[in-house]
């Protein structure tokens, strides 16, 4: 009987101790093949696009470019490749708004060894897998986007009016731009709010940031 083939495997982090970890960690597993590393958002596109692994475990904090940004060049680059994401992140808005994006599964590092194999088998087969410590969240999800993990979370004048807050503008401010009324505004963002669990306008801040609303340089100077 013909053996199955393995679970080809890339990896994109940042920390090159985590990546020479996970290498050994995938190595061991008769199901699974290190296929590459990567040591940001940029390499890992390219990684991805050269050597269409079967998944890709992805940090999102990278420098050059952002866990998220490379995340969906992947998606669009090689559809075939089931994304994981790994990271420290255990605030409901990055297990939502990233399932949304396209990834297949959610681990956080505190619990990086059995949840990160279970997670590539289950992206290998086509299914979602979030980590148990989060799982109450996403059963709180949307059930589209428990089911799918494509649904968009935010509609477009959602996300202008979070980009615009994150910048530091106040309600009659976006309003004058967005050429909207205050209470418009207020209900863009109380909607926000709700989808992504964010309570203040540092949350706001971190979370457009994180996900590229808002660059480096125009969060410097809204600080």
């Amino acid at each position: 009987m013909k053996n199955p083939a393995k679970i080809r495997v890339c990896v994109a982090d940042d920390h090159a101790i985590l990546r020479s970890g996970l290498r050994m960690l995938l190595s061991a597993e008769p199901d699974m093949e290190f296929s590459g590393e990567a040591r940001d958002g940029k390499e890992a596109v390219a990684l991805v696009t050269e050597e269409q692994p079967d998944v890709l475990v992805l940090d999102v904090t990278m420098p050059n470019m952002s866990g998220v940004q490379a995340l969906k060049a992947i998606i669009a680059r090689s559809p075939q490749t089931r994304v994981v994401i790994l990271t420290m992140h255990d605030h409901p808005a990055y297990l939502r708004s990233l399932l949304a994006a396209g990834a297949s599964g959610y681990v956080l590092k505190k619990s990086v060894d059995a949840d990160l194999l279970s997670a590539i088998r289950a992206a290998h087969r086509k299914g979602v897998f979030v980590d148990p410590s989060l799982a109450s969240t996403l059963v709180q999800a949307a059930p589209s986007v428990a089911a799918k993990a494509r649904k968009t979370v935010l509609s477009k004048r959602e996300e202008d009016v979070l980009r615009l807050v994150a910048g530091g503008l106040t309600s009659q401010q976006i309003a004058d731009r967005m050429l909207i009324s205050v209470k418009t505004v207020e209900t863009y963002r109380s909607r926000v709010a709700r989808k992504l669990n964010l309570n203040d306008r540092s949350d706001f801040f971190r979370y457009a940031l994180e996900f590229g609303l808002i660059s480096a340089e125009s969060a410097n100077s809204a600080l």
